[in-house]
């Protein structure tokens, strides 16, 4: 997995009584971490943000950070993309720094966010709420056809699945985007992993800006963790109706999928799901037969 994983010696404490747990802590044992790296975005000459991510996909993520900051919103906007010279102190290019041309009619934004952006904040340095609260150039499309709530209900375990940088290190974020087929079956179109949950969600609409899907309209987007105003935004902006997470949506992120017209999800743990904004999109489950007396 190259730098997106780090190899460390730890010591580990067993207390299950067992009699190896006699001998703790167990010595010499390795564990696989996560590695988390800041990332650079530059536009042309001007620093715009610094983020920390887990390395991997850095030009999905750019591509995909300047779709939810407004800046982009068409795969033409976006002329170009490069890693710049960048050392460590053993001389090693660390490729934490890229450098993305706009097309010369693109509004640059006033300035940059030149902040810290830490891998659990994606609006950190915005300068009030409003400032966040953007409109969309690809609003997510009214209508279409329901989803089952069964099918909608299963696509954690399918995001689950394909967690391979997960599996090896229990540290990350992961985001999906879901096409549900006429029949109820389920085509996972990108799965991103970050350890920052809003960095693979800016991955997985990156990806699909540079493939030139924009917008996503009658996809679904699952999150793991909890789903946020970023998260609904980042959603909205890309044409995303529907955003579904297996943990809780906040109050703030509620009344903006309401407001753009989402349908948004949480709790959605394979037996059941909570649909907080939007449940004209979701297909209620077919009454089950009594059994015989």
């Amino acid at each position: 997995m190259g730098r997106v994983t780090q190899r460390r010696r730890i010591h580990r404490y067993l207390l299950d009584g067992s009699p190896a747990a006699l001998e703790f802590p167990v010595r010499n044992r390795e564990d696989v971490l996560a590695v988390e790296e800041p990332l650079e975005v530059r536009l042309g000459q001007l620093s715009f943000s610094v983020t920390m991510r887990t390395p991997g996909d850095d030009f999905d993520l750019v591509a995909g950070f300047l779709v939810s900051e407004g800046v982009i919103w068409e795969p033409e906007h976006l002329v170009s993309m490069r890693f710049c010279a960048g050392e460590n102190e053993d001389g090693v290019q660390t490729f934490n720094v890229v450098e993305a041309q706009l097309r010369p009619d693109v509004t640059m934004p006033e300035r940059g966010r030149n902040v810290f952006t830490s891998s659990s904040c994606g609006i950190c340095g915005t300068d009030s709420i409003d400032a966040v609260r953007k409109s969309s150039h690809h609003a997510p499309a009214a209508g279409g056809a329901a989803i089952p709530a069964k099918v909608l209900a299963s696509l954690p375990d399918h995001l689950r699945e394909a967690q391979s940088l997960f599996e090896a290190t229990g540290g990350v974020h992961a985001a999906g985007l879901f096409r549900i087929q006429d029949d109820g079956g389920v085509e996972l179109l990108c799965l991103r992993e970050d350890v920052g949950r809003h960095n693979a969600v800016d991955k997985v609409v990156g990806w699909a800006l540079r493939e030139g899907l924009l917008p996503l309209h009658n996809l679904v987007l699952q999150v793991s963790g909890r789903a946020s105003f970023e998260l609904v935004q980042k959603a909205a902006l890309a044409g995303i109706p529907v955003l579904a997470a297996v943990s809780a949506p906040s109050s703030l992120a509620v009344e903006l999928a309401e407001s753009f017209g989402m349908t948004l999800v949480g709790f959605s743990r394979g037996k059941s799901l909570n649909v907080y904004a939007g449940q004209e999109r979701i297909a209620s489950p077919a009454a089950v037969a009594a059994a015989p007396a």
